[in-house]
């Protein structure tokens, strides 16, 4: 027995049966419906025939859009999952007064609240603005695709990667009960021995890298492929906050790499980077993770002031006023960021100088930022707003993120946030801004160009509902919880005493209920819009319909985007082409180069995967081979990748064709 013992240790690490919660009714019951609905999928692909479709054309493509379309699925889906764990702890919260303990035991109830902050920052909020980046700024600026767009693939299915691993713990062992950051010396082996750490930093950390190659790629693409005569102050202010997303991402991603590495040597081979003994200091962990994570804030927040930005302009038929104080309230953001992290340590002993320097920024901060609101109202001001869905989330986004904004710079203070930084006020401002920005700006982003991807619109019917389920939703749910926090209530806590205070955790909870309305109405929007695609053509002809380049092309574009690279010469490059009297050239097609699509991505990000789960179980057989055919996976594919791929002339002039006579209903 005890060979066997030694033998199934090798094989299976730490792995066993009982990492199964088999006695978990929630679990096993949400397994069975994850199981039911996978099943079901599967089973609607294969009877469509549909598998080779999708491999070639979506999972091996490395065409912007289509990987831009990926990320925002992702999103979607993830939303799903961290969503209901949103409404399991408002539920718990709800009924766990008093004698009764509610529903949730408080270890599932810690892993749940972890989950929620790691699946709605990483997997949610991060891959929306990436696909809404992928897919629009190569056509803003007038490259056929990105820079690097195999590695584009590649940082995709990575990030893909880490969210499944997420995903895996929710039913082979379990999650991180730490918090969203992970704090030693919670996190440290003493405190969490067991596996739910290991998922925390392998799925960050493989999802990590996607999002860090992404940046580069983005960033090569902003600074290298625009068009002849689009100089930096001629760019659209999406692409603006686009470069400077990702000038944040390619400075504060390694930063998270790092501090997880040194967590992960303190856990595996027992250093001390983060102990209270032997020299280890946890106050470093703080230190760098917030270093990576107030400029994280604005890597999610960044792109949808750049939608805003867009769509206020379109919906008030004016230019945007003030382009250049956007682009310099978007730069000085960008440097401000580095310098206010502290403020989320404030009552950790740092002394009175560093809070005050660090309460002083935080302030100065929100300048741009109220920069940028005077500057969408004005665009607004005596404008023809047409109040559609895109604009109802620009006006919502508006209303909500102020609010959220002056209890921010409330808990700049550190005196104030001495009181408050443990409260559910604090809770209460973080959704203020994330979901009254972040949510609300994505949305309005994948309503305002779903045309541009499908060629028709969205059904303005369930998107109004989504709206206001969203917005009347979000009031309700996190206004108790700044009354609560001013009442003092400690936030992470999962019962209380004082049957008071249920009421006001009821109210927050029916608040989540209505959200959740409003998720269900974005989808039956999409359903309802897919099956009625013929009616939703949008054949307006409206000039204002978009003033960038990524309107000079059909909807949705051609793989290769651009048969004839475009010339700018203002910043409102498209409308300055239709005022000019612009015509698309009729001869002259050549067959364009474009690379293939390859499977490279998928294959390396599943290696990643099973890496980072024989990691996680200690299965170091399995770790070592798969970290090594990682590494000569990579290797050559990077010498063996063929490029040969030409879209022929016949094709490229039967294409342009098209787009000329749907551009002609435009113009």
């Amino acid at each position: 027995m005890h060979e066997r013992s030694d033998l199934m240790n090798f094989l299976f690490g730490k792995l066993s049966l009982e990492a199964i919660p088999y006695h978990e009714p929630i679990l096993v019951w949400t397994f069975v419906v994850a199981a039911v609905i996978g099943l079901g999928v599967f089973g609607w692909v294969t009877r469509a025939g549909k598998w080779t479709y999708l491999w070639n054309d979506w999972f091996c493509s490395i065409d912007h859009k289509k990987i831009g379309v990926m990320y925002i699925i992702l999103g979607l889906v993830m939303l799903l999952r961290g969503f209901a764990d949103a409404i399991m702890m408002r539920a718990q919260q709800a009924v766990a007064f008093g004698d009764s303990m509610g529903y949730l035991p408080p270890h599932h109830y810690d892993q749940i609240f972890t989950a929620h902050g790691v699946i709605m920052i990483f997997f949610v909020a991060m891959p929306f603005v990436t696909g809404l980046m992928n897919y629009v700024v190569p056509l803003q600026i007038g490259a056929r695709d990105v820079a690097f767009p195999v590695l584009n693939n590649f940082s995709f299915w990575m990030t893909t990667a880490g969210a499944v691993l997420v995903m895996i713990s929710l039913f082979i062992g379990e999650f991180a009960k730490t918090g969203w950051l992970a704090y030693p010396p919670l996190s440290g082996i003493a405190y969490s021995p067991d596996v739910g750490v290991d998922y925390y930093i392998w799925a960050l950390q493989i999802a990590g890298v996607g999002t860090l190659l992404s940046g580069v790629n983005l960033l090569a693409t902003i600074v290298k492929m625009r068009a002849p005569g689009m100089t930096l102050m001629k760019m659209p202010v999406f692409t603006w906050t686009a470069l400077c997303t990702n000038v944040l991402i390619v400075a504060a991603f390694p930063v998270l790499t790092a501090v997880l590495v040194l967590l992960s040597l303190d856990r595996y081979v027992d250093t001390n980077f983060f102990t209270n003994d032997f020299g280890g200091n946890p106050m470093m962990y703080v230190n760098l993770i917030w270093i990576w994570g107030h400029p994280e804030v604005y890597i999610l927040i960044l792109p949808v002031f750049g939608v805003f930005s867009e769509i206020v302009s379109t919906y008030s038929g004016k230019r945007l006023f003030g382009y250049a104080s956007m682009v310099y309230a978007t730069v000085v953001i960008t440097i401000l960021s580095y310098l206010v992290w502290l403020h989320h340590f404030f009552t950790m002993g740092s002394g009175a100088s560093v809070n005050s320097f660090f309460g002083i920024t935080t302030m100065i901060i929100s300048i741009p930022t109220g920069a940028k609101i005077f500057n969408w109202l004005f665009t607004m001001y005596r404008g023809r707003i047409r109040f559609e869905v895109p604009m109802l989330w620009t006006v919502g986004f508006m209303i909500t993120f102020v609010v959220g904004g002056m209890t921010g710079v409330l808990l700049a203070v550190p005196p104030a946030d001495f009181v408050l930084h443990n409260s559910l006020f604090l809770i209460a401002h973080f959704h203020n801004v994330i979901i009254g920005g972040v949510v609300f700006g994505v949305f309005a982003g994948i309503t305002y160009w779903f045309p541009k991807v499908t060629g028709f619109k969205l059904d303005p019917f369930w998107g109004k509902m989504s709206f206001w389920f969203w917005f009347v939703g979000f009031w309700f749910a996190f206004t108790p919880l700044y009354v609560l926090g001013l009442m003092g209530v400690t936030r992470r806590m999962s019962h209380f005493d004082d049957p008071s205070l249920q009421i006001w955790f009821q109210i927050a909870a029916f608040g989540a209920v209505l959200i959740a309305i409003g998720i269900a109405s974005f989808l039956i929007q999409l359903v309802v819009s897919i099956k009625n695609r013929d009616k939703l053509r949008d054949t307006s002809g409206d000039p204002w319909n978009g003033r960038t380049l990524e309107w000079s092309t059909s909807s949705p574009p051609p793989d290769y985007n651009f048969a004839f690279t475009p010339v700018v010469h203002e910043q409102d490059a498209w409308f300055d082409m239709k005022k000019r009297g612009y015509k698309r050239p009729e001869s002259g097609f050549i067959a364009i180069h474009m690379p293939k699509g390859t499977p490279a991505g998928i294959i390396l990000a599943g290696i990643s995967l099973v890496s980072g789960f024989a990691f996680i179980w200690h299965i170091w057989w399995l770790a070592g081979l798969s970290f090594f055919a990682l590494v000569a996976g990579a290797i050559y594919h990077t010498f063996n990748y063929n490029r040969d791929f030409y879209i022929p002339a016949e094709q490229v002039v039967k294409t342009e064709d098209e787009r000329t006579r749907a551009l002609a209903q435009q113009v």
